[in-house]
């Protein structure tokens, strides 16, 4: 008779359940407290272009014709398209009336048709506001991003079932962590590492608890996560100090600083390398410990520390996997970068050590060192928690092969196990053995 192998481990004992209680609630209710001093009490007014008003409309017309010459263009003229276009609009004061506006010109322009869903900017003349026109601004997107969106909610659903639901509730968590608390936080001028850290705890402690439901297991992965992220801004804090980042590595970085004077950009070039890191850092240490759980239902008699190198091998494997993974993550957000140093002549170690470079490889070391310290430290604690109570639970020995019964007693010593999972007394016997 083979062992079974699939009924679940012990639960926690109470005393290491109150342990993990007294540490993770503590961090919990310091994470709220620190978010309520952080959360951004003033509004800002929308830069740029942003604060003009904006309705929907769709094309009816397009009417095409040669480009004025410029004198960028020579006398060639300018190879975009021109001509104008008829908008039926659907809002605004000009809602059920067809305006007109100029074809969108430039790189980047959207290339409107007939039937085009698209969104007009209004705009003023400065010299007489009663005179206004209209600007193609971009495509409408909403109806595909719906579609796209209850598909991939459909698929997660259906797969996943409640565990996707509750995977959905958490993605949902995560963004509004980001929207109302992390973006509108750094932008009202606070410390941008801080409130990054005290919103990936956030998004941490509801997403890990919300999907993985409140066990020893998640508050041992919830713990592993933790420390891992700070850890991770210390190691940032270190890596853009010595490299001397200024944070103003990219476009974007130095357009903001135009509009939000007051933004950190180095402090926000720390701030997202921790919420980059904290989805791959969710994944490694929930793996982590349910590798333990499982390890400890396969074979009940492992020792900690057995329990801890095979976990272990089981890391080794993920993180050669999502070293990969995170490379190529900022690889494919930065192609356009990589593009541009294929063009540029200058010498390669020049290159890398630029700042815009220097920056994406401190990003791509900072995150994978923070990920490789998650599985020592995760499973290091599910270990410990797996097997707290045991007697001798660090020094056991190799599992010994089981010793011969004769039937009887064979018979005897299931009836008191039996006995046991059922509630009732009856003779101890050893839980090592497998028959």
């Amino acid at each position: 008779m083979g062992a079974d192998h699939t009924r679940p481990a012990p639960p926690a004992p109470p005393r290491v359940r109150r342990i993990l209680v007294a540490t993770v609630v503590p961090l919990f209710l310091a994470t709220v407290v620190a978010a309520l001093v952080l959360w951004p009490r003033d509004s800002r007014e929308p830069a740029g272009d942003a604060n003009l008003p904006r309705y929907h409309g769709t094309v009816t017309r397009v009417v095409t014709e040669p480009c004025p010459p410029t004198p960028e263009d020579g006398a060639g003229g300018s190879t975009g398209p021109c001509g104008t276009a008829t908008v039926a609009a659907e809002q605004g004061p000009d809602a059920g009336r067809q305006v007109e506006a100029p074809l969108p010109a430039g790189p980047g322009s959207p290339r409107v048709e007939v039937g085009d869903k698209v969104i007009l900017v209004e705009l003023m003349d400065p010299a007489d506001p009663t005179v206004k026109s209209y600007n193609i601004a971009e495509h409408q997107r909403g109806t595909p991003l719906v579609g796209l969106a209850v598909l991939f909610a459909v698929a997660i659903v259906a797969f996943g079932r409640w565990r996707g639901l509750a995977a959905l509730g958490g993605l949902v968590a995560s963004f509004a962590v980001l929207l109302g608390f992390v973006l509108p936080g750094i932008g009202a001028g606070q410390p941008p590492l801080l409130v990054a850290i005290v919103g990936a705890a956030l998004i941490m402690f509801v997403v890990l608890y919300l999907t993985h439901g409140i066990t020893a297991e998640t508050s041992v992965a919830v713990l592993g996560t933790l420390g891992s992220l700070v850890l991770t801004g210390l190691l940032g804090t270190l890596a853009t100090a010595a490299t001397h980042l200024t944070g103003y590595g990219s476009e974007d970085a130095t357009t903001l600083s135009m509009f939000q004077r007051d933004v950190d950009l180095h402090g926000l070039l720390l701030a997202g390398i921790i919420i980059g890191s904290l989805g791959v850092l969710d994944d490694v240490t929930v793996t982590q410990a349910a590798t333990v759980t499982e390890l400890a239902n396969a074979n009940p008699g492992l020792s900690r520390m057995q329990l801890y190198r095979a976990a272990t091998r089981v890391g080794r494997a993920h993180i050669a996997s999502t070293v990969n993974t995170i490379v190529l993550a900022y690889a494919g957000a930065s192609l356009p970068l990589l593009l541009l140093l294929v063009a540029d002549s200058r010498p390669v170690i020049e290159i890398l050590t630029s700042e815009f470079m220097a920056q994406e490889i401190v990003r791509s070391a900072v995150a994978t060192l923070g990920l490789i310290a998650a599985v020592p430290l995760t499973t290091g604690l599910a270990a410990v928690v797996r097997t707290a109570g045991r007697a001798g639970a660090a020094t056991d020995p190799e599992p010994r092969p089981p010793a011969s019964r004769p039937p009887a007693e064979r018979h005897d010593a299931l009836e008191a196990l039996g006995g046991a999972a059922a509630g009732r007394s009856g003779p101890e016997r050893s839980t090592e053995a497998t028959w």
